[in-house]
């Protein structure tokens, strides 16, 4: 041995044949600053291939243990720095492995071994180790810096080793152990749905200890999961005592409240709004004037009289960011006695508003807007459905009397409907885009199960409202813009060049020309319209919208690409939306002439914190309902439904039933009994050896294999091909060039059993 190594004794009494050991290997690696596994061996004079290879499989094991970073080939080993070190959060995979999700670089692959320490959302210090066969970059935690929550909810179950609380997904991997006196002490049964908060966080030998401190009742499934998911995603559920304190103290507005703001108490506004809204934070009213011109009124409602700056109120508001939508509930961003209270325009009530007063020319064109503060008194509180039914109906006797029976509130809507005619023509004119897609609500029964899955329509009375929320918003942006005030925009930028490229392939199936690059509104529309009118246009259409970039609020403007605006922003719900009340601060204090509050976050921090409780709370409604309707198809399984073709991947079909909205995955190996090819272009799957067709809009019969409640995956097993799309007719002559592709060829056997194991 040619080397003094301070740990040869050890490594002696390890090994027949020792190596060097991990600490002088580091020092020698740190006085070289970068060495392959050779250069190493000649500095320590290693010969001995026995030893060489030793030295080789430690230096691996060094940099799985993020003790050296490998490089390059052939790999060149240096030491860990302090600028190899990244921040990022943990996301759990339900089979156990993970990943640090980065902002600025490609996320790293967590082990099992390396989840051992973790719990979904936990925020780490990690390093990135080496790369897997799959190009990934696997990473190691080095610490633990913030814990995302210290109380879950989870089943009680109990093994050789004693009780702990079992998680579900995405916390599967980490069971809690807890004492036989707490399970005792609380007469808890197994199986029982419990509530337990961490003593002891997990380390790479021992699971996580904690204590139960609430039994819950599994009598409904819905409000288990939402309790669930609202730990799990870390969304605040509770208002902190002082805000509470805070909206009690308000009451129904004054004199004095109402002293300087314009009245607008005669002027019959109304709110339009879904049958299940229990807040209404906009109003509208609509006047001809001279000329054949317009005259529209957006009133909404005025939070930030009550909500003051860095007060209880507003710092709860803040953390949530947004409320939260769950079938048949709400997570509010505001107290409910101000939500669906004062700060709520409920009819016949006076009510505290800021005003987008919007003139409009006969050809659609916004020729002048002003805001102001003001005070109105609401004059029916209509439903979607009743206006519906008076735009096809005037004497339609479902139509309240509230609006058939003013003639000032019908005045106006029929005002409205004559406008919104116009502005859906200046929409088709600067190509802002509708999507083909539906949108489903649950309809539960008494006992809290799903009743049914039905699809949300979208009459004209909902565009209507919708084109005077655009008007108010693009006015809003226009007059921060205007007067540099300290608001956050709602930008959405163009598609990136990977996705652009795709959708130009794709656009052939069509004979439609897209660019290869920088896309613009029209170049989609073209799509849109071509395609609008198939059967297998709300396939076409979600694949044109996964293309899309995701839209997010910041303290600069760069226009909304989707709805083909230059200026965008958020001003119509502040009772539900962080961004809308920072806006309307910043609008009522230039209008009044009044200082602009000083705030103690940034705008950049804004921006962030808006963006992601925002994309929170997306996730979490979006688990619940997968949830809901994974549950739901529990007690459907072995039967058979119709259903569409909607996602094609190397991997198999997304099949979405076509009365139940639900979708399941129908794997390549239950495809059909050919060699299939997976061509991303064409977005099929292809039999080489018939020429068998699977592609977007192929009408289909699935059998309901199994589901999955920790994946959240529903199996079905393809029946039968019911009918192709006009782009997927099945070839006639077998395949003889393998066409252009992403995936491995798979080959497919029919299976004979209907269920999955």
């Amino acid at each position: 041995m040619s080397w003094n190594d301070p740990n040869a004794s050890s490594e002696a009494q390890k090994y027949d044949n020792p190596i060097p050991s991990r600490e002088l290997i580091l020092s020698t690696v740190g006085e070289h600053g970068e060495v392959t596994h050779k250069q190493l061996a000649q500095i320590f004079e290693i010969e001995d291939p026995d030893q060489f290879d030793a030295l080789g499989n430690r230096l691996k094991a060094m940099a799985r243990d993020g003790q050296v970073n490998r490089e390059g080939r052939p790999y060149r080993y240096r030491t860990v720095t302090k600028q190899d070190i990244v921040t990022g959060t943990v996301s759990a995979h339900p089979k156990g492995f993970g990943f640090v999700v980065l902002s600025d670089m490609p996320d790293l692959f967590l082990h099992e071994k390396q989840m051992r320490w973790v719990f979904n959302g936990d925020t780490v210090a990690a390093i990135g180790t080496s790369t897997d066969n799959r190009g990934r970059t696997e990473g190691r935690i080095v610490d633990v810096i913030e814990r995302r929550q210290n109380n879950f909810i989870g089943t009680l179950a109990r093994d050789e080793d004693g009780f702990c609380v079992e998680l579900g997904s995405p916390n599967s991997h980490q069971p809690i152990t807890v004492t036989d006196d707490n399970v005792q002490a609380l007469n808890i049964k197994q199986g029982a749905p419990v509530k337990v908060d961490i003593i002891d966080w997990p380390n790479q030998h021992e699971f996580a200890t904690g204590k139960i401190t609430e039994v819950l009742s599994d009598d409904n499934d819905r409000e288990l999961i939402i309790e669930t998911t609202l730990l799990n995603y870390d969304i605040p559920s509770d208002f902190s005592e002082a805000a509470l304190k805070q909206a009690a103290e308000y009451q129904e507005p004054t004199e004095k409240d109402i002293k300087g703001r314009k009245d607008l108490r005669h002027l019959p506004l109304v709110t339009i709004d879904g049958e299940d809204a229990r807040d209404f934070d906009d109003a509208v009213f609509a006047e001809k004037r001279s000329g054949g011109n317009y005259r529209v009124l957006v009133a909404i409602a005025d939070v930030s009289h009550y909500v003051t700056p860095n007060s209880p109120l507003d710092k709860d508001a803040y953390e949530r960011g947004t409320s939260v939508y769950f079938p048949h509930r709400v997570i509010p961003m505001l107290p409910e006695v101000l939500s669906n209270g004062l700060c709520s325009l409920n009819p016949n009530r006076d009510r505290l508003c800021m005003v987008a007063d919007i003139k409009i020319s006969r050809a659609g064109k916004i020729t002048g807007y002003e805001f102001y503060p003001g005070v109105m008194h609401s004059q029916a509180r209509l439903t979607y459905n009743q206006v519906n039914a008076y735009f096809d109906n005037p004497k339609d006797k479902s139509v309240p009397e509230s609006l058939t029976g003013n003639k000032d509130v019908k005045k106006s809507i029929d005002t409205l409907h004559q406008l919104y005619k116009l502005l859906l023509k200046k929409r088709e004119e600067r190509h802002a885009m509708e999507f083909e897609t539906v949108e489903t609500y649950i309809k539960f029964n008494e006992k809290g199960g799903i009743d049914a899955i039905l699809p949300r329509t979208r009459g004209d009375s909902q565009k209507l409202i919708e084109e005077c929320m655009l008007l108010a918003n693009t006015c809003a942006a226009n007059f921060a813009l205007k007067h540099e005030l300290p608001v956050l925009y709602r930008n959405h930028d163009k598609p990136d060049n990977e996705k652009s490229m795709r959708i130009h392939e794709y656009a052939k199936n069509f004979g439609l020309p897209f660019p290869q690059e920088n896309p613009t509104q029209a170049d989609y529309q073209r799509i849109i319209e071509a395609t609008k009118d198939r059967p297998d246009a709300i396939s076409i259409h979600s694949m044109l919208l996964r293309s899309m970039m995701q839209a997010n609020y910041a303290p600069d403007n760069i226009g909304h690409f989707g709805l083909a605006y230059d200026e965008y922003s958020h001003f119509t719900s502040p009772i539900r939306r962080y961004p809308d009340l920072m806006l309307h601060r910043a609008i009522k204090a230039k209008v009044t002439g009044s200082k602009q509050p000083v705030m103690d976050f940034s705008l950049e921090d804004a921006g962030k914190q808006t963006s992601d409780t925002e994309r929170r709370a997306e996730k979490a409604s979006r688990f619940v309902e997968s949830w809901l309707k994974c549950h739901y198809m529990k007690d459907h399984v072995g039967e058979e439904f119709n259903g569409v073709v909607t996602t094609v991947t190397s991997f198999g079909l997304f099949v979405t039933l076509t009365d139940l909205y639900i979708d399941g995955l129908v794997h390549i190996s239950n495809v059909g009994d050919d060699f299939f090819v997976y061509d991303e272009t064409q977005q099929q799957l292809i039999g080489k050896d018939k020429g068998t067709l699977f592609g977007l809009g192929d009408l289909v019969k699935v059998q309901v294999a199994g589901v999955n409640m920790d994946l959240l995956q529903i199996d079905f097993d393809l029946k039968e091909k019911l009918q192709s799309s006009a782009m997927n007719q099945t070839k006639k002559q077998p395949a003889k060039k393998e066409p252009s592709k992403k995936g491995p060829a798979k080959r497919s056997s029919r299976r004979t059993s209907s269920k999955k194991s």
